[in-house]
C-alpha cells in the first residue's frame, strides 16, 4: 500500500537527484492514452520541488507531456521504491551546452509516496553501466548534467 511521503523530495531523495540517477519515467501516450514508462539517467534535481530530465530531441516523451503534464518519476532504491508525481513542462529545446540535440523536461513535484509491497525492502540498487566509449559517454554525462543545473 502506497504510503505518502510529503509534496516534496525528503533531503535523502534529494541529495541522490543531484547526481545522475536511474529512474523510471512514466508520461501519458499522446495518441493512446496509456502508460509510457521510460528508463532515464540524466535527472537532476534543483531544489526539493523541481527535477530536471534531459531526453533525446526526438524523445516521445516531449509530444507526451506537452499533450498531458501529468507525470510519475519512480525511484528505486534506497531501501524502498518511490513514486514521485508532479506536473511537467518542456523547458528547454535544445537544451544549451550539450553537444548533442537534446530537451529539458521540468517536473513540479506534487506528490512523493513510498509505494513498495508491505514486508519487503530492496537490498540492492539498480546498477547500470554505458556500454559505448567510457570517456565519450563521461564528457557527456559532465555536459548534461551542468546544463540541467544551469537550466
Amino acid at each position: 500500500m502506497a504510503e505518502s511521503i510529503g509534496k516534496q523530495l525528503p533531503e535523502l531523495l534529494l541529495r541522490k537527484l543531484k547526481k545522475e540517477q536511474y529512474v523510471l519515467f512514466a508520461t501519458v501516450d499522446q495518441e493512446t492514452g496509456a502508460p509510457q514508462v521510460n528508463a532515464v539517467s540524466w535527472v537532476y534535481a534543483a531544489d526539493e520541488k523541481t527535477i530536471r530530465i534531459a531526453v533525446g530531441h526526438r524523445s516521445r516523451m516531449i509530444g507526451n507531456v506537452k499533450a498531458q503534464p501529468h507525470v510519475t518519476i519512480t525511484m528505486i532504491g534506497p531501501e524502498t521504491t518511490h513514486a514521485i508525481t508532479g506536473r511537467a513542462r518542456v523547458t528547454h529545446e535544445p537544451l544549451e551546452g550539450v553537444t548533442i540535440k537534446l530537451a529539458c523536461i521540468e517536473v513540479e513535484v506534487e506528490t512523493v509516496r513510498d509505494v513498495m509491497f508491505y514486508g519487503a525492502k530492496i537490498a540492492q540498487e539498480p546498477i547500470y553501466e554505458k556500454t559505448y566509449d567510457k570517456e565519450a559517454a563521461d564528457k557527456l554525462d559532465r555536459q548534461v548534467m551542468a546544463a540541467l543545473q544551469e537550466a
